[in-house]
């Protein structure tokens, strides 16, 4: 197995790692940019947006699902493209289901007399 950069235009990921090439979280980048580049209906909605991470998870059986990080900030225009996008990435993962889930950070209050 070799591994590649992950070569991904306009910053759809938060963060260049070196990925295997076989790992869905590259394939899923790989399958953001064949999509905007090949659907003309949801290009404009995915130039402005990004994943935090990809993970593919064993539900029951041999079903599988890709469960998709996505910016807190940005689920409203995940949600606005929500259906177009699961349908069209359900289409390139094929047998696995397609789930967007949005992560925040939730900071701790600062204590009391603390300066920071």
């Amino acid at each position: 197995m070799g591994f590649s950069r992950c070569v991904v235009q306009r910053g759809k990921s938060r963060k260049i790692r070196i990925l295997n090439p076989l790992n869905s979280s590259y394939q899923l980048h790989r399958a953001f940019f064949d999509l905007e580049n090949t659907n003309p209906e949801i290009k404009s909605d995915l130039k402005d947006l990004h994943i935090n991470s990809a993970v593919q998870v064993d539900v029951s059986g041999a079903r599988k699902a890709v469960v998709i990080h996505v910016p807190y900030r940005l689920r409203k225009a995940f949600h606005k493209i929500h259906v177009r996008l699961v349908r069209e990435l359900e289409k390139k993962f094929s047998g696995k289901d397609v789930i967007l889930i949005a992560t925040r950070r939730i900071v701790r209050p600062p204590k009391k007399g603390s300066t920071v």
